[in-house]
């Protein structure tokens, strides 16, 4: 782990803070480029849209050409598109720069998801992703103070700009990374391949079908009440005639709770297992998610919003330890794509659930739900999350 602390962390951290600068900025500049509302909110979208878009080629080109080239590729293509937005006028051409935002996001998180499965022993497997999940959430939490003093001394085009630069300066660092055991048989004729490189997308979907049925079930319930967690706390704060600064201030403790667990949950799994972070996580959220309807004043707010940042912290890496620990050795790359797409199915699913419940109930009502369905996980989990044992060299799947 520490041989892989710069190449592996520190293009999550500078690519993350690059992001974290940026994402919130696109509604705003789409609004300032003549869009409605509703368009600016479409545009945003397009980011998840391309995520989803991207998982599966992403497994598939990560198997062919192999981590270190197509984390550079897809670093290149996510700044280009940035320079492309920062200097367009044009609302079509943004919203085809913010899909492939999208497409280059999924394509860099499944080589980093695939490479430290391969790169790091079991033992170690939960410490290594749940820190790749940390920093990426210290980099979201430092990203949009950059983006504040840019806007101050500049404008949002420099913060486009100081994204870009971020995202190749994160490809650069990639290519750091050592090569892994399998690299050089990707790189030989078609014929002289391993048995690997010659396996279709779908028959590795077909062939683990049930572990994506059952745990991949689970992990889009984990996502959802991820998901919904950033999305609910800002609106229930505005509910309560909470201000803009306020409501600030409570989504940065929370975030800042939330970044103090991720290395201990990753200990935990790796010593006792993975249930005893899945569902307590998830049972924490579920709490989150039922007491927020009583919370009417700032204080109650932000001590909901820190108790769902506990359990979304400790939780840091789950979902991709447990796809880790359940992806085959011939198609992993593949199968990691199909995994790494019902959770960020869960991550669309979330936000949308809230805003078709709050079409026809109030807020609360949304809330109330989401914390039936993080439980209702809870039980999901409890049956299909693995069987733990530190003494072997893999982990069995349920199916």
């Amino acid at each position: 782990m520490r041989r892989l602390f710069v190449p592996i962390y520190g293009p999550t951290v500078l690519i993350s803070i690059g992001m974290g600068a940026v994402v919130p900025l696109i509604a705003l500049y789409a609004l300032d480029l003549g869009a409605s509302v509703t368009q600016a909110a479409i545009i945003v979208g397009l980011i998840g849209f391309g995520q989803l878009t991207g998982d599966l080629p992403a497994g598939s080109l990560a198997q062919r050409f192999g981590e270190k080239p197509v984390l550079l590729a897809a670093c290149v293509v996510e700044a280009g598109a940035l320079v492309v937005a920062s200097q367009t006028t044009s609302l079509l051409v943004v919203s085809v720069c913010v899909f492939a935002i999208g497409l280059a996001s999924a394509v860099f998180g499944l080589a980093r998801h695939a490479y430290l499965s391969e790169a790091v022993a079991i033992a170690y497997r939960a410490r290594a992703l749940s820190t790749l999940g940390g920093t990426f959430r210290i980099g979201s939490f430092i990203g949009p103070f950059v983006a504040a003093a840019l806007i101050a001394q500049f404008s949002i085009g420099a913060a486009f700009a100081f994204a870009a630069c971020t995202s190749l300066a994160g490809g650069l660092l990639s290519l750091l990374l050592p090569e892994l055991p399998g690299d050089g048989a990707r790189r030989k004729p078609a014929p002289e391949a391993e048995p690997e490189a010659r396996l279709s997308l779908w028959q590795v979907i077909r062939d683990h079908r049930k572990v994506l049925a059952h745990l991949g079930s689970g992990v889009f319930l984990i996502m959802i009440a991820r998901a919904s967690r950033t999305a609910i706390i800002p609106l229930w704060a505005a509910h309560q005639g909470l201000d803009a600064t306020t409501t600030s201030i409570i989504v940065g403790i929370s975030a800042g709770v939330d970044i103090l667990l991720f290395y201990p949950g990753g200990a935990i799994m790796d010593r006792f297992g993975r249930m005893w972070v899945a569902l307590p996580a998830m049972l924490v959220m579920g709490i989150g998610f039922l007491v927020l309807p009583l919370a009417d004043t700032a204080v109650l707010v932000g001590v909901v919003a820190c108790v769902m940042g506990l359990g979304n912290g400790v939780s840091s890496g789950i979902v991709l330890t447990l796809g880790s620990d359940v992806a085959p050795d011939l198609g992993r790359r593949q199968f990691l794509g199909a995994w790494r797409l019902c959770a960020d199915l869960g991550n669309v699913a979330g936000p949308g659930l809230i805003s078709l419940v709050s079409l026809a109930f109030p807020l609360g009502a949304a809330a109330v739900a989401l914390g039936v369905i993080s439980w209702f996980g809870v039980g999901w989990l409890a049956k299909w999350v693995p069987v733990y044992d530190r003494s072997r060299d893999a982990v069995p799947a349920k199916v």
